[in-house]
């Protein structure tokens, strides 16, 4: 499809601009400058035309900060592999140094340029019209924020785009996602039209690299990809969004999230940094979407509480874990040992998770860790036939038989997998409440050993058989 890069200075509601064109909030929108850092790209579709629309962060060649440089970076590569650009400026205030260098950088571009103008409420805004003074053709006058403009700006942009098919009407798909009265934030409740996303099952796998900040999150993500699509820094806290990337490797695909760092909810503080807040939410919500979680740790810096934290999130809401240790290249066998140990004895919770060594600097480990994200794939969406089941519940019966509790020992009818995605067991017995939990975590734990669940939580309920014609449970 066609690629439309989306670029400007920081703070000129590119973000805005972008969600409100691709009809869903999945770019951070705040009303602070440099929120935007990664490239973002989505699929959309505009008077029946379908084409890719990528977000980035702001563009000002004029600064000295190197984040900023690394941001330009990206601009000039969107720029690059882009078919169309969008140019958009803040029409509310008067034009910046940074606007006139980014519109030179354009004209040599020898690509096809929208210029539209911002924060646009009414035609006659005089600073709107300051683009003109550049010898810019047409300037387009919108308001991302109320969707004023936007489609004058989507005609301009099917006239200069590619020839590509032209989709289907899609009768279910509301073309005003986003009403006039959407706030400008991240946390907006969905419109009563929005349907919440469906957790997906038979696709590809949904990974998410989830992790403390500066634990080289993007520079694995990066070295997955083969090149710099993730804006990688030594400060902490680079990443901001969740981005979603699609990685084909090896004959198979993947979708990769690369997320924001989470520190301890004490230090992430309330009134200085709302917007730290918000990507942990961003975070958050990507472990909810994913199939498998891998948990990032600097293997040269401390394992600590809060590695356990964020893996828990992972255990608690049921998806598939591998752990990962990374920046091994700068330790010695010793060290690289005593990291994996003091992971272990963190991570006792969940000794099923397995830890993997990777350095994301030299690439090494990273073929096993695909290998293991596809194991633990195929057995986080795996189902047991019910016959082979109980067959295995039968011996497990046989080996070690429930405890008794007040002199007499609950019955175990049968059990079957009610779904998968974590897989989830259902087992029918006398008494439930007599099931003690150190029964339980023997029967997963055998579950696991017998059926593979590697990295993979195994969930066992156990609910009372009722006797037949009548509602009370059996007891």
């Amino acid at each position: 499809m066609p690629l439309v890069a989306l670029v400007g200075r920081p703070n000129v509601g590119k973000s805005t601009l972008f969600n409100r064109l691709i009809g869903q909030r999945l770019a951070i929108v705040y009303d602070q400058p440099g929120v935007t850092r990664d490239r973002h790209y989505a699929d959309t579709t505009s008077f029946g035309r379908r084409y890719t629309l990528v977000d980035t962060g702001g563009f000002d060649l004029t600064s000295d900060d190197p984040l900023r440089s690394g941001i330009a970076q990206h601009v000039r590569a969107a720029i690059a592999e882009a078919d169309a650009i969008i140019f958009l400026s803040d029409g509310s205030q008067p034009m910046l140094p940074a606007d006139r260098t980014a519109v030179e950088l354009l004209r040599r571009s020898d690509k096809p340029v929208l210029y539209a103008a911002n924060k646009v409420d009414s035609p006659d805004t005089a600073d709107a019209l300051e683009l003109y003074r550049l010898g810019v053709e047409r300037v387009i006058p919108v308001s991302a924020l109320h969707g004023r403009g936007i489609g004058d700006l989507e005609s301009a942009l099917l006239e200069v785009l590619p020839q590509a098919p032209v989709a289907e009407p899609d009768p279910e798909d509301d073309d005003d996602l986003i009403d006039d009265e959407v706030v400008d934030d991240d946390t907006a409740p969905l419109a009563p039209d929005q349907k919440p996303e469906t957790f997906p099952i038979d696709t590809v796998p949904r990974v998410v690299i989830v992790g403390r900040p500066n634990a080289g999150k993007s520079s694995l993500l990066n070295r997955l990809l083969g090149k710099d699509r993730m804006l990688v820094g030594d400060e902490p806290g680079t990443t901001r969004d969740a981005i979603d990337t699609l990685i084909e490797k090896n004959g198979k695909s993947y979708v990769f999230v690369d997320t924001a760092g989470m520190r301890k909810k004490g230090k992430v503080t309330k009134g200085g940094d709302d917007i730290e807040s918000i990507s942990v939410m961003r975070s958050i919500r990507a472990i909810d979407r994913a199939h498998v979680v891998v948990l990032l740790t600097d293997a040269h810096g401390e394992i600590g509480e809060q590695d356990a934290k964020i893996l828990s999130l992972a255990e608690d809401r049921g998806r598939a874990v591998v752990i990962v240790l990374n920046k091994i290249d700068l330790l010695d066998k010793d060290a690289e040992k005593k990291a994996e140990s003091d992971m272990k004895d963190l991570m006792r919770f969940a000794t099923y998770a397995p830890i993997l060594h990777v350095s994301a600097k030299t690439g090494k480990g990273v073929g096993h860790l695909l290998q293991t994200i596809d194991k633990i794939y195929t057995d986080f969406t795996k189902r047991v036939p019910t016959g082979e089941l109980n067959r295995f519940f039968a011996e497990v019966l046989e080996m070690h038989p429930p405890p008794t509790q007040g002199g007499k020992a609950p019955r175990l009818y049968y059990v079957t997998q009610a779904q998968v995605a974590p897989p989830t067991f259902v087992a029918m017995t006398s008494d439930p409440d007599a099931i003690k939990v150190s029964y339980q975590r023997y029967v997963a734990s055998q579950l696991r050993k017998r059926f593979g669940f590697d990295g993979v939580p195994v969930r066992v309920v156990y609910r009372a058989r009722r006797r037949r014609g009548n509602e009370t449970p059996e007891r």
